[in-house]
């Protein structure tokens, strides 16, 4: 049986699956709807995206407007630092993060809800994450923050990441808070 496992942040959702393993490998479950529905995590995923970074890649802070985008987030392969911001500007943890290392040896998966911007960086030589996604890709839709926003604060365990150039010129959320739906 998964587990749900504490986070600082109502509506943030760390869950652990667990593997079944022998000589041969392991086997887990990494989705099944009630099952995570009764941990907390209750959309329904439209998409799923699969990504490959190298070490010191950092991708983030992203979020989709309208109609907002949870995501349910797992490191299949290598070790990131995944990182959830609160947007969500009525909340008492507006402006908040949390981030939790998440690996193809720990199984954990973060559920970040609509409302949350999302990034992550790789620790490891590199990594592949997959993430279900709750509404489809827009670029129309697309928005973002500075992953160093100081008004957030993000501690992140790398010193000089590799950033797009995107990631590189995003603005505050001071600049852009106005604009958020949630």
């Amino acid at each position: 049986m998964p587990r749900r496992l504490e986070t600082e942040i109502p509506g943030l959702v760390l869950i652990e699956a667990e593997a079944h393993g022998d000589e041969r490998g392991f086997l887990l479950e990494s989705f099944r709807e009630a099952e995570w529905r009764e941990l907390g995590v209750d959309v329904g995923f439209v998409q799923e995206n699969h990504s490959r970074s190298r070490k010191g890649i950092l991708r983030g802070i992203h979020f989709q407007l309208r109609p907002g985008q949870a995501k349910l987030v797992r490191c299949v392969r290598g070790r990131i630092w995944d990182v959830a911001v609160d947007l969500r500007r009525g909340s008492p943890t507006y402006r908040r993060w949390q981030g939790f290392e998440l690996s193809d040896t720990n199984h954990r998966q973060l559920f970040v809800p609509v409302g949350f911007g999302h990034g992550f960086c790789v620790l490891s030589d590199e990594a592949d994450v997959a993430y279900k996604l709750s509404s489809y890709y827009d670029p129309e839709q697309e928005a973002g923050i500075r992953w160093d926003d100081p008004d957030v604060g993000i501690d992140w365990p790398i010193s000089d990441p590799v950033l797009s150039e995107r990631d590189r010129t995003a603005p505050t959320l001071a600049q852009v808070a106005d604009e958020l739906p949630f």
